[in-house]
């Protein structure tokens, strides 16, 4: 169960506050639309070795087991629809874990439960009675999401036919605990003690409890585990297996797998794991997580009874260091001393600023402890939210909505006045009134449409928030313009309450007439839309600062920022200083958001030579990428192998990625092995074996090309494809990075995969892989720690029509992101970056669809 699963509204704002997501879109519509005789499987990002439902909502892989010669995959699925909702089990079988076949739907929502992420087992013994010895029941242990009142427990469900029906137990739920937050039960047999042992998620405290069962349907507490590691984010989906060291069935190490959302290595979602002992009854990790940051010489250490040579603006971070919590706020923790900056001063409404005077940059690394909200430094962002001058549209003030029409009840008969009952705190709007569609919690639907007007001014400026569901999804909440009847711009929210300037370019409809229609057709999490002040003007509104951030700024731009993480307790962070060395700096402090988490807390600003790890930086990830998510693994796999899939998407942007008529894909499964690496014993990964039947013959080859800060296309038909397999190994000259570009064509489009030999890290950077635009946090960089052996590098690299996914060294650094770049973009080069490096061998295998 991943957190915007969650059935009741104030539980899912509660997680998506700690969360960065769904950005808003505010271009011309250019949604990915499918024509009707478009082949399934064929659309345009479409994956071809990995598994995708033919049409509709997919995340969370569920109920893995292998029985009668068939690995299943079940996962959550909406069987209405391409967005999350009525949370479902789909199913699909496999013979070799790479060709799928879609089944019927296996367990379905009712009036009563959505069906939330679980496991599945087959009872040989029969302990619970649902079939026989000679043919053992497949019995499926799932969450049961009560839609009344939004309680979770563990239920049951029972197949007597391989998994083809279903029978829900008629004694669900066997364990209720009378939480809304506790989910994802994994379940196995545990041969020591002949029973069963269920490894489920406290999600909100951070913990794993782990219960037995001699049938099933009778559980007994045995221990829990957490809080440890990131905590972020909600934990879900966790998972535990046995896995030997090193091939060494004498060493045997547990495996400790837990999902975390957000607050993930890269952002968002991801999959983080803790290698321990487990003896029947409870985990004990290995790292106790003790950490000490490198020494350095502190540059503020807000210990004094004043700021020093610091300077403040506004109200928020007071007259002074504070020596805690302040009036109003939860107990703070983790800072050192006796004092920090903190913001919180006249609660979250506050706003203000903290500068260091002007200093040259000596150190390499700029190392400080941060905590407060997640409400990173934006580009672009002004600090002033004077709306532009122009034609005031609406600004839904005077207690009426004027001449514009509602249908439905989602807007009720007069504008809100702010914040609704039952909702977040609503923010950044301006005077007395907006649209707010939170009537009756996100139950409720409608639209809202304005006079006619004539577009005479170049833009159109208006302020959103709300749920982040675009206009070309099933069930939006969207601002629309409509020309001759038709939607020709659309934008939504960011899963906030606070709102933010949106504008379009409509220079192109200069004398048209049209209409503004206001579109609130969801009732699931986030189904709301909030707007304000629609002003036709010649300018174009600049998105506000809504930052909780600590920025380095040199010469007067932000060129380093970090953030909170919904904490009230701060953690390291470091900037990298090494490119702005004797260059002027300055440190800001910054608090520009007046709604939940509006606020930052510092400490312990010190120069040092190496940089401080936070929490995240220090917990050990399955995967380093931004689309891996819910990962678990297989039952009963033959050889007692173990296999691990995991959702290829992240909920920062889930719901919003370009694909049609589905949306959501799995990960490639990899089989997964303990290695000693670097001293350490780490958690590795490599792609199933039989994927290699899909390789072409003939593969591309390479061999000892050296390239010099320059990019060399790979020539010959089989050397570019939009499905590749690539083994390729790296020697180290002296270039400061090197690696591959894949997807190389249309307009620059490439996605890089390099080595970073000044940091040792394995990085995917897709800032210019194509269709991106639809969140704000999706371009990016994502970096994995890898050190090179006897000087060389050596890579897997699977390229899909929208992913890639990254293994490094034996598969201890793995990065799976998806992409969507054009599908002429085809290309494979070589790079070298700042000197020289070697391509001993390169194969590029060219890889056959599965599903045709």
């Amino acid at each position: 169960m991943t957190s915007a699963r969650v059935s009741r509204h104030a539980r899912i704002r509660m997680m998506a506050a700690v969360a960065t997501v769904c950005a808003l879109s505010a271009a011309p519509l250019a949604p990915q639309a499918v024509a009707a005789d478009t082949p399934a499987y064929t659309e345009t990002y479409r994956p071809q070795f990995h598994f995708t439902p033919q049409k509709n909502w997919m995340n969370d892989p569920n109920g893995l087991v292998h029985y009668k010669g068939e690995y299943h995959l079940f996962y959550q699925y909406n069987p209405g629809g391409n967005t999350w909702g009525d949370m479902s089990w789909g199913h699909a079988v496999s013979k070799d874990l790479v060709h799928w076949e879609e089944l019927p739907l296996a367990l379905s929502h009712d009036d009563a439960e959505m069906v939330f992420s679980g496991s599945a087992v087959v009872d040989w013994n029969n302990t619970t009675g649902f079939g026989t010895k000679k043919n053992p029941p497949m019995v499926a242990i799932y969450t049961s999401a009560y839609k009344n009142g939004g309680k979770q427990a563990q239920s049951l469900a029972y197949s007597t036919d391989r998994g083809r029906t279903w029978t829900k137990y008629q004694g669900n739920p066997v364990i209720d605990i009378g939480s809304d937050n506790f989910r994802d039960p994994k379940v196995q047999w545990y041969a020591p003690t002949k029973s069963w042992l269920m490894t489920v998620s406290l999600s909100a405290e951070h913990k794993v409890r782990f219960y037995t069962s001699k049938n099933l349907k009778d559980w007994e507490l045995q221990s829990d585990f957490g809080p440890a590691g990131a905590t972020g984010g909600v934990w879900e989906c966790p998972d535990l297996f046995p896995l030997a060291v090193d091939g060494d069935r004498k060493n045997i190490k547990w495996v400790l797998v837990v999902n975390i959302n957000p607050g993930g290595i890269a952002g968002g979602s991801a999959a983080q794991y803790f290698i321990g002992d487990f003896d029947g009854k409870k985990f004990t990790a290995d790292d106790k997580g003790t950490y000490t940051p490198p020494t350095g010489k502190v540059v503020q250490d807000f210990e004094g009874t004043g700021f020093g040579t610091w300077s403040s603006t506004g109200t928020a971070f007071g007259q002074g260091p504070a020596a805690g919590a302040v009036d109003g706020q939860r107990a703070v923790e983790g800072f050192d001393g006796k004092g920090l900056a903190n913001s919180f001063h006249g609660g979250d409404g506050a706003t203000g600023t903290l500068s260091s005077p002007s200093f040259t940059v000596d150190s390499p690394y700029l190392n400080f402890k941060i905590g407060g909200g997640r409400h990173p430094h934006e580009a672009g962002t002004v600090m002033d939210s004077t709306p532009p001058e122009g034609t005031v549209l609406a600004d839904f003030e005077g207690g009426t909505y004027g001449g514009w029409t509602a249908t439905g009840d989602a807007f009720g008969t007069a504008p809100a006045t702010g914040t609704l009952p039952g909702q977040g705190q609503v923010s950044g709007f301006l005077g007395d009134g907006l649209v707010n569609t939170f009537r009756n919690g996100d139950s409720t639907t409608g639209t809202l449409t304005s006079p006619e007007f004539t577009i005479d001014k170049k833009r159109i400026n208006f302020l959103i928030g709300g749920g982040n569901h675009p206009a070309d999804s099933d069930n939006p909440t969207a601002v629309e313009l409509l020309v001759d009847g038709r939607a020709v711009r659309s934008a939504t929210g960011k899963d906030a309450e606070a709102l933010n300037w949106a504008s379009w370019d409509v220079s192109d409809l200069a004398g048209k007439k049209a209409r503004i229609r206001i579109v609130d057709d969801n009732t699931g999490g986030w189904g709301h839309v909030n707007v304000d002040h629609i002003v036709l003007s010649d300018s174009q509104a600049r998105r506000v600062s809504q930052e909780t951030s600590v920025n380095l700024l040199v010469e007067g731009q932000v060129v380093r920022s970090a953030s909170g993480a919904d904490s009230e307790t701060l953690d390291w962070a470091s900037f990298d200083m090494r490119p702005y060395a004797g260059k002027k700096a300055q440190i800001q402090v910054v608090d520009r958001n007046t709604a939940g988490w509006g606020h930052v807390m510092a400490d312990r600003f010190t120069a040092a030579d190496k940089p401080a790890k936070s929490v995240v930086q220090r917990a050990d990830w399955a995967d380093y990428g931004k689309d891996y998510y819910a990962a678990v693994s297989w039952e009963d796999a033959p050889g007692g192998k173990r296999y691990m899939i995991g959702w290829m998407n992240n909920w920062d942007y889930g719901q919003s990625v370009p694909t049609s008529p589905w949306r959501g894909a799995q990960s490639v499964p990899r089989e997964m092995a303990l290695r000693t690496v670097d001293g350490r014993i780490r958690l590795t990964s490599k792609p199933v074996g039989s994927l290699e039947s899909l390789r072409n013959k003939r593969p591309a080859t390479a061999s000892d090309i050296t390239v010099k800060s320059t990019s060399k296309p790979l020539t010959g038909p089989t050397a570019k494809g939009k499905a590749l397999d690539i083994e390729a190994t790296f020697s180290l000259k002296d270039a400061d990075r090197f690696g591959l570009k894949v997807r190389t064509g249309a307009g620059g489009e490439e996605t890089v995969i390099g080595y970073d030999t000044t940091t040792q890290e394995l990085y995917v950077d897709r800032t210019r892989s194509g269709a991106g635009d639809f969140n704000s946090t999706f371009p990016g960089v994502q970096t994995a720690p890898l050190k090179a052996k006897n000087g060389k590098v050596k890579l897997r690299i699977l390229v899909d029509w929208s992913s890639v996914e990254v293994f490094g060294g034996n598969g201890e650094a793995v990065i799976t992101d998806q992409i969507f770049p054009d599908p002429s973009s085809t290309g494979v080069e070589v790079f070298a970056e700042g000197g020289t490096a070697t391509l001993d061998h390169m194969r590029a295998w060219q890889l056959g669809s599965i599903w045709r």
